[in-house]
């Protein structure tokens, strides 16, 4: 190639790179949020997950899902893993969890109903009591031909503690994560939701620092949402108020709020009980008052984590994880 050939191709290559960051930052302007969808787009695919729809319930449910190596004859045997996300969270909670897991197998994330991408009914119970049976029946939806392995987050425990013991037929293995739904020690979190408060409530970037501080305790571990992502996110989660004050009504103030825990005594399955010490959400004694319910539980207490068990220590949750598949035994 020329010189004058040389520089020509070099020019076009720049004025080609400046076009696309152009219409990029144009599109960003517009909308902030993109960063955001794009982190979570990077996410799934580091995770090889690919994003489905069903209907289930009368809703519609958006989940991600991985299916299992295809390096073997019984492949198709292989364990099924559901993930139920906690209050005010969304089945991109589970990705690193979901990383660390490896293929060995298959992994359905959904989005509750009323959260994240799938449907929000007006009018509609989406506390611990009714998500647990829709739960059940998004099992039965993607899992009809056998139990589930079925891990749930701080609500999303509650809600699979319940499903657990209300539906035996769907769930052959129970994990309870940093799981609500029992009296746990006084800490700041529970005495502002008994107090009628929401101590997740974002209404500015400043309120959504302190959302994420507040559940995080590896500051690596924390998501970026750089401005101007963070004004469009709170201006968002603040739109979301309503909703969230109605289903922490539900779960935390109702007659509902313990009822998790109640139903902890009916689950007869292998089970696996993980807490963080630095839980500054659900205070780490509810892993006591789950197991004294859960004879049968293995229990893991990880030290130098928060409430995001499942984001800040993936490997070792995954471990935990795989021990309960591998080696759990009913009581």
């Amino acid at each position: 190639m020329t010189g004058r050939r040389w520089r020509k191709a070099v020019l076009f290559a720049l004025a080609s790179l400046f076009i696309v960051l152009v219409v990029a930052g144009a599109a960003l302007w517009r909308d902030p949020f993109l960063l955001v969808q794009a982190d979570n787009l990077r996410a799934a695919r580091a995770a090889g997950l690919q994003r489905h729809e069903v209907e289930a319930a009368g809703h519609r449910w958006v989940y991600a899902e991985r299916t299992a190596a295809r390096d073997d004859a019984r492949a198709s045997e292989k364990p099924v893993i559901v993930m139920i996300h906690g209050f005010t969270g969304s089945k991109e909670n589970w990705y690193p969890l979901a990383h660390a897991l490896g293929d060995r197998y298959r992994l359905v994330m959904p989005d509750l109903p009323g959260w994240g991408e799938s449907q929000r009914i007006a009018g509609q119970d989406y506390g611990f009591v009714a998500q647990s049976r829709r739960v059940a029946a998004f099992i039965r939806a993607v899992s009809p031909d056998r139990p589930v392995v079925l891990l749930g987050h701080s609500m999303g425990g509650g809600i699979v503690a319940l499903t657990a013991a209300d539906f035996p037929k769907e769930v052959g293995r129970v994990g309870l994560f940093d799981a609500a739904g029992v009296r746990f020690h006084d800490n700041r979190f529970g005495e502002q939701v008994l107090a009628g408060e929401n101590p997740f409530a974002v209404d500015d970037p400043a309120s959504l620092r302190r959302y994420i501080d507040t559940v995080f305790h590896v500051e690596s571990a924390k998501p970026v949402i750089p401005w101007p992502a963070s004004a469009v996110v709170a201006r968002w989660r603040a739109r979301q108020a309503p909703f969230e004050q109605r289903v922490l009504d539900r779960i935390g103030r109702s007659d509902e709020r313990f009822l998790p825990g109640e139903a902890a005594t009916r689950i007869r399955r292998p089970a696996l009980l993980l807490w963080c010490r630095q839980d500054a959400v659900i205070d780490p004694s509810a892993l006591g008052l789950y197991a004294a319910r859960m004879p049968q539980a293995a229990k893991v207490m990880l030290d130098g984590c928060g409430h995001m068990s499942i984001m800040e220590k993936p490997a070792d949750a995954a471990h935990a994880v795989t021990q309960l598949i591998e080696k759990g035994v009913p009581r």
